[in-house]
């Protein structure tokens, strides 16, 4: 089971059943999802425990949860996680809950992901979300400064342990 903790813009355009928080099944953990207003719009979500960023096409929205998976196994791909991580992320994903951000921490990494994405779109004309999310991956965050500093690295650990 997976628990999609969402900003209250994005909660206005799925308008999906809110339940109380818990905690997902996955290894990885919560997902955080934000809108980005671009054109096309863009979901970003952001992994609690590593601050990993996914950036995928937020249209149509009311099946972003069923194709989240998806934009993870290519991320997850391209950070050169393990097929067999990668497959009980994803084999946990079927099932998905949504609840109200609560983790201030993590809404604020989505605000400093959205700010960086949009000068990268400007100065290098990154248009594939998948390079964009991997760019961002390397930034360091300050909440993981007391081990692996960036969310790549704080993938890579925890994929190699589990």
């Amino acid at each position: 089971m997976l628990y999609l903790y969402c900003t209250h813009k994005l909660l206005k355009r799925l308008k999906p059943d809110v339940v109380e928080a818990g905690s997902s099944t996955t290894k990885l953990g919560n997902w955080y999802a934000t809108v980005l207003p671009w054109r096309p719009q863009v979901a970003m979500l952001v992994n609690e425990q590593t601050l990993l960023p996914v950036l995928t096409r937020l249209a149509p929205a009311a099946n972003l949860a069923a194709r989240f998976p998806g934009a993870l196994i290519d991320i997850l791909a391209a950070h050169g996680v393990p097929r067999s991580f990668i497959d009980s992320e994803v084999s946990e994903m079927q099932v998905v809950k949504y609840t109200k951000t609560q983790n201030r921490s993590v809404v604020s990494i989505m605000t400093q992901f959205a700010y960086l994405a949009e000068a990268y779109c400007a100065d290098d004309e990154m248009k594939d979300l998948i390079a964009l999310s991997l760019k961002l991956a390397r930034t360091p965050c300050s909440p993981l400064y007391k081990g692996p500093v960036s969310p790549d690295k704080a993938l890579a650990d925890l994929a190699s342990a589990g």
